[in-house]
């Protein structure tokens, strides 16, 4: 049980939920990764001039940094990776059940901010 004032930094995990929260990571990852591959083949195909190109390159660039600092499975900052994947739809909240009823309303919190 987590505690109405415990930290988000500080909860603990069980080796269940390590495993649970392992695939739904897994799962948004995939998901997120797929959908920009799709999205880069259809972009190559437009493809037509230099200034095109060096769109695609600034376009992956910043991809990659945003996927990059978005999945960050430490588990003091768990809790606001999923929040995060459930607001931008990469996750759906059921993919999370097993984990502490605490944990699942703190990630519901905070992905509606």
């Amino acid at each position: 049980m987590l505690g109405l004032r415990t930290p988000v930094t500080e909860i603990k995990w069980s080796e269940t939920e390590e495993k649970i929260a392992q695939v739904a990571f897994d799962k948004a990852y995939q998901r997120e990764t797929t959908a920009l591959i799709e999205e880069i083949r259809q972009y190559t195909g437009a493809i037509a001039t230099l200034d095109d190109t060096w769109r695609l390159h600034d376009f992956l660039s910043s991809r990659r940094h945003d996927i990059d600092g978005k999945y960050d499975y430490r588990y003091p900052v768990l809790l606001f990776v999923f929040a995060r994947l459930v607001q931008e739809k990469w996750l759906d909240l059921s993919e999370l059940d097993g984990l502490d009823r605490e944990k699942l309303a703190k990630i519901a919190s905070i992905a509606m901010m």
